[in-house]
């Protein structure tokens, strides 16, 4: 048995609420944006991931229009600094619909730091911030993705291992649905299988 959920007869809101619940879990973008008149803006966006490998460009999603989108379209530059474990209370609180004139990193409580590539401050007490330039944005609907080149990579030493971030050091928060975020949990490590290692071997001439 399964139950069937049509968008059309939940409505939009509805149905966003389901996508959140089974789309899981989600990467968070800690979107930090500097606006025309100075003030830093710093907000959670999970609806995030990498869209391209070369050049190194990500994405984040804006629903409605966010200060994020207003102040990246309007500088053409932003920052988005990983979200630890050991920051929860602070990434939650950047959710919280401060006026544009009210920074959330003063407001919040968290040490900004100065970019080497761009505008916008990263966060200080992150261990990984990515240093963004605009590539382009897409209008979809009530949402408008962002998509950022990557100039700029900043990593904290005390989460390399042999020169590569190690996620048991990051503690990255993940968003889920409803009000609920996770941790990383269980960590499963295992290589991809290669054709030719199959089960039973592979016959490249189908014979």
């Amino acid at each position: 048995m399964r139950t069937a959920f049509d968008p059309t007869e939940i409505g939009a809101r509805g149905f966003y609420q389901l996508l959140n619940a089974v789309i899981v879990p989600r990467p968070i973008a800690w979107v930090a944006t500097t606006s025309p008149d100075g003030i830093d803006n710093l907000a959670p966006h999970s609806f995030f991931t990498v869209s391209c490998v070369d050049p190194p460009i990500v994405q984040f999603t804006s629903v409605g229009r966010k200060d994020s989108l207003a102040n990246a379209e309007a500088t053409g530059e932003f920052t988005i600094s990983l979200t630890p474990e050991w920051l929860f209370e602070e990434v939650n609180a950047t959710a919280t619909n401060f006026p544009r004139e009210r920074g959330e990193f003063s407001e919040v409580g968290l040490d900004s730091e100065s970019s080497e590539r761009v505008r916008p401050p990263r966060v200080a007490q992150s261990p990984v911030a990515l240093e963004c330039t605009l590539h382009s944005t897409l209008g979809l609907g009530n949402s408008t993705v962002v998509l950022g080149r990557v100039v700029h990579a900043a990593v904290a030493d005390e989460v390399l291992v042999d020169g590569h971030p190690e996620v048991g050091l990051l503690k990255p928060l993940a968003r889920l649905g409803r009000d609920e975020w996770s941790t990383i949990g269980r960590v499963l490590d295992k290589p991809r299988i290669r054709v030719e290692d199959w089960p039973n071997g592979y016959d490249p001439a189908g014979s």
